[in-house]
């Protein structure tokens, strides 16, 4: 059984929380906390919070044993896209495009 957690419009681009997230697939949980605790990337400490969720809703929910719980599915979809204006010379001005993404993290045991 999978058990999943999902964090809507994280405040980051989907290409670079997909790079976190490629790197715990398919790891067993305690791993994967260490890997994402030791990572100098802002994506992750999110999806560390979020892979925390899922296995306090593993826990929780399910009643599963921690210590058999694997990473099975991570998928970053992209979020929606905040358009700002900032003010430029000449009565121009330069789009900037905030990006925010959608993390979604399954557990499952062994």
């Amino acid at each position: 059984m999978e058990i999943s957690a999902k964090l809507s419009n994280a405040p980051l681009s989907a290409q670079k929380a997909r790079l976190v997230g490629d790197q715990i697939r398919g790891l067993p949980v305690e791993k994967a906390l260490n890997l994402l605790s030791f990572s100098s990337k802002k994506a992750a400490a999110i999806i560390k919070k979020v892979l925390e969720s899922a296995i306090a809703n593993a826990e929780h929910n399910e009643s599963a044993d921690v210590d058999e719980l694997r990473v099975s599915t991570v998928f970053v979809n992209e979020g929606t896209t905040l358009k700002r204006v900032s003010a430029r010379a000449k009565g121009r001005a330069n789009h900037i495009l905030k990006r925010t993404c959608h993390i979604t993290i399954k557990v499952a045991e062994n």
